[in-house]
């Protein structure tokens, strides 16, 4: 038992590792309202951030505080006033705000510096910094309302940033922003977090939300271009005000050039972590464009394609090929990549008949073979090859002969393929042969 156990310990670290060796060095924007403050989750979010910050990732964290000057204000026994979700700041409110930030942001800082011992945060020494680093101007009047003290953000001091996360710190950025002439401004989290990507030139950019991205039949969607996520905005009715408004702001910052925004629902606890250091995530990424491409394979595809090709070698699953073989016969295999890794690959040889071809090949990357790669590669070269005009498809498995059966495959004898490849036959390992009508 204990073997195994080590075992599945090894399995996990390794699997982990090269997200460690990615990610150290690069620059996270991490954006969460004050909600989450206030419902005491941050405390479980402050050992994540640890983890993440001693991995070597540059960390900054922008913050809302909208219960917390909800509170304010109430105190006063006095009502907030808003118009399309964003808060009339008039100079009363403003008080508020100025206060619930410079409370929050010594909480949280407080949270980030507990040294508990047998938690994540045991030993730690993080240090933070925060300051005047957006400068903000007024969000003005919009249909005859003047959002007074209101503001949006004008320009994020990058260099002030870069230079507190050069040493070591980080970053905290509350939701106000500074006038040039001394004014002070209510801005919104999620406006905050997008310029402070951008101008970071970030890796990332995490959105925490109350609730998940997900689709009409209310399952999570883990992926989605940024056409997609229009998509999902215009027609889904299944979304929270929270992850809606954050979607779409994760769908600006990737059009501005941030390369990945993240939605991960903080009702999870370490469902950062799983987002970030897991191939199947927790939450869901935004790019600009799509991350999975099925693409033909080149020469450079060889080493990826023999990685995912041994195991099923070693074990007979597949027949041997080598490297030697493989790089004289690329031009017949079609990758599927994901994120820059290919996860699966399959190849097509046609039969000197010119009527009929092979699919042969069919490999998955071992996490990935429940998230339908194969099918798509399945689908892929049979449609390849019906354009090419063969009229059948044939494989040879000895492992998954139903799960061809379950996509349009037919069980043959093996007579009944072309004699060309029925002289090829290998009858010590009695592949099973099944044919699909093209």
């Amino acid at each position: 038992m204990q073997m195994e156990t080590d075992a599945q310990f090894v399995a996990w670290f390794r699997s982990v590792a090269p997200y460690f060796h990615a990610f150290r060095g690069k620059t996270f924007v991490v954006a969460f309202g004050g909600d989450l403050v206030a419902k005491g989750k941050f405390i479980a979010l402050a050992h994540d951030i640890n983890l993440l910050h001693s991995a070597g990732i540059r960390l900054v964290l922008v913050h809302g505080s909208r219960p917390q000057t909800e509170a304010q204000i109430k105190a006063r026994k006095l009502r907030s006033r808003y118009r399309n979700g964003v808060r009339i700041t008039d100079p009363v409110a403003l008080e508020c705000v100025k206060q619930a930030v410079g409370v929050l942001r010594v909480e949280i800082e407080a949270l980030l510096s507990q040294g508990l011992p047998n938690s994540p945060m045991a030993g730690a020494a993080i240090n933070t910094a925060s300051g005047n680093f957006i400068t903000a101007q007024p969000y003005g009047v919009h249909d005859g309302v003047d959002f007074q003290y209101t503001g949006a953000v004008r320009k994020v001091d990058a260099a002030a940033v870069n230079a507190c996360l050069d040493t070591g710190n980080i970053v905290i950025i509350s939701n106000v922003g500074y006038s040039p002439t001394g004014e002070v401004f209510n801005l919104t989290t999620e406006d905050v977090a997008v310029a402070t990507a951008k101008a970071l030139v970030a890796d990332k950019l995490i959105f925490l939300t109350d609730r998940p991205v997900v689709d009409e039949q209310a399952q999570l969607v883990a992926e989605l271009s940024a056409q997609e996520a229009a998509q999902l905005l215009a027609h889904s009715k299944h979304l929270s005000t929270n992850t809606r408004l954050f979607l779409e702001h994760a769908m600006e910052a990737v059009r501005a050039g941030v390369p990945r925004a993240h939605l991960v629902s903080h009702q999870v606890d370490g469902a950062l972590l799983i987002e970030l250091f897991t191939h199947v995530g927790s939450g869901s990424m935004v790019t600009a464009d799509k991350l999975e491409k099925l693409r033909p394979a080149t020469i450079d595809d060889a080493g990826g394609i023999l990685r995912l090709i041994e195991p099923l070698e070693a074990d007979g699953t597949l027949v041997y090929r080598g490297r030697e073989v493989l790089e004289r016969e690329i031009q017949r295999f079609f990758v599927l990549e994901h994120d820059g890794v290919i996860v699966g690959c399959a190849a097509l040889y046609p039969f000197p008949s010119g009527k009929s071809a092979e699919l042969a090949a069919l490999a998955v990357r071992a996490e990935s073979r429940r998230l339908g790669h194969g099918e798509k590669l399945v689908d892929r070269l049979s449609s390849e090859a019906k354009k090419r005009g063969f009229r059948k498809l044939y494989v040879l498995t000895t492992r998954a002969t139903h799960w061809f059966i379950e996509r349009g495959f037919a069980e043959s004898p093996v007579g009944a393929l072309p004699q060309a490849r029925r002289s090829l036959y290998n009858w010590q390992r009695r592949s099973k042969v099944l044919v699909k009508k093209l």
